[in-house]
């Protein structure tokens, strides 16, 4: 019997480190997780991830603008997709007026820290938001700065630019087929429980699952939980 194949998708500034307990968890599956390159459209990182998948069909799992970008897959290509996990994530497009234009001079504001004083620096200001309190300044929040570190400014800014463009991808929830779950961290701010209850009832036959004791960054800050919510997805 063939091995299954599972997409991990890394979100703003991440790399294959945000799914390093999971891909363990998992390794009964071959699991793949793509570089986006300096892609600045979620529709073109879309793209790039269904021509380097080694399998015709796989499970999809998304986080944070990971998660957007599984969305323009299904959108894509739904008939490629066996199941779906959400995490972190959201379907909104930018705001209109005034809360838009905040949202895009909060994002050009760490750009500019970024090219100023290094990625590292703009991180440690940035991503004190993303998780529990309780998590900052420890090895895992220093673990979340390496990995920030390791991009480049030309990278987030490319990230920044498809998150600022980002689709409405509403819709695709009501079209979606396959098993799918939304994950979150029951204190992430950056993307709310509630937002993800929302999609859940938008997607009838859904799965939601709150991560306790977890910000924004719940596949690093508790790894063990989120892995038993895809092994079991997984089975599904």
């Amino acid at each position: 019997m063939s091995r299954a194949c599972l997409v991990l998708l890394p979100g703003l500034l991440c790399d294959e480190a945000v799914w390093r307990h999971q891909r363990s968890a998992l390794a009964s599956a071959d699991c793949f997780i793509p570089s986006y390159g300096e892609a600045n459209d979620l529709g073109d990182m879309a793209r790039g991830v269904l021509a380097s998948v080694p399998s015709g069909r796989f499970s999809l799992a998304g986080h944070s603008m990971g998660g957007r970008v599984a969305l323009e897959i299904v959108k894509l290509a739904p008939e490629r997709v066996e199941r779906l996990a959400l995490l972190d994530t959201g379907v909104d497009p930018i705001a209109p007026g005034e809360a838009g234009a905040l949202e895009r001079d909060k994002r050009m504001a760490l750009l500019q820290i970024a090219r100023e004083h290094g990625m590292r620096s703009m991180g440690a200001q940035w991503a004190r938001g993303m998780v529990h309190e309780d998590h900052l300044d420890t090895p895992v929040f220093a673990e979340i700065l390496d990995m920030i570190e390791r991009r480049t400014p030309d990278v987030f800014a490319a990230q920044i630019h498809a998150l600022l463009n980002r689709p409405d991808a509403t819709p695709v929830l009501g079209t979606l087929r396959c098993p799918t779950m939304f994950l979150c961290g029951r204190q992430d701010a950056w993307s709310p429980l509630a937002r993800h209850e929302r999609m859940h009832e938008m997607c009838p036959g859904s799965e939601l699952v709150a991560i306790e004791h977890s910000g924004h960054m719940s596949t690093m800050e508790q790894p063990e939980a989120v892995s038993r919510a895809l092994v079991a997805w997984m089975s599904r």
